[in-house]
């Protein structure tokens, strides 16, 4: 698992801001072949439609080479 990018903060109060529910810190992916630890996962609750809406943010100061950069370019 890597360390925290430098923007991970910024990112996670945004999230919050706009409604959303840090439901994972990181959100672990089991590909088969590789496990990927994306940074956040996240869900809110749409009161018009009554659905949930999920996500999954990496995030990325593109400073230095990472898994899931590394993962993107060879996909």
């Amino acid at each position: 698992m890597s360390a925290q990018d430098l923007f991970h903060n910024i990112v996670k109060t945004a999230l919050q801001n706009e409604g959303w529910t840090i439901t994972h810190e990181p959100y672990h992916l089991e590909l088969g072949f590789t496990d990927l630890y994306i940074d956040l996962g996240a869900e809110r609750l749409l009161a018009a439609i009554k659905n949930q809406e999920k996500i999954a943010v990496e995030i990325k100061s593109f400073l230095a080479i990472s898994t899931i950069s590394e993962f993107h370019i060879r996909a």
